[in-house]
């Protein structure tokens, strides 16, 4: 059993050449295992990614909320969630 879905997965294998030069992960599991290594959460809506952020301790003054949207780490999920990585 993973411990993200398989939206985030496969959205994730899709995607990861946004955040990372070359592929971390070939297969859902891996890319499950990179996600957890990275401590990646999913999120609703980009407020919550800014509170994240906030409580993080992540310096994202003067960003607007599309501005956090667009950050290389935030991965838009087809259903509308956000997988937010730390690269």
């Amino acid at each position: 059993m993973y411990q993200y879905d398989e939206e985030c997965l496969t959205t994730f294998l899709k995607v990861q050449d946004k955040i990372y030069k070359e592929k971390v992960a070939q297969t859902l599991e891996e890319a499950d295992e990179f996600l957890e290594d990275c401590m990646a959460v999913v999120l609703n809506s980009v407020k919550e990614i800014k509170d994240y952020w906030d409580e993080m301790g992540v310096d994202i003054a003067g960003m607007s909320l599309e501005d956090i949207e667009q950050s290389e780490e935030v991965i838009k999920l087809p259903s509308g969630r956000y997988l937010v990585v730390e690269s």
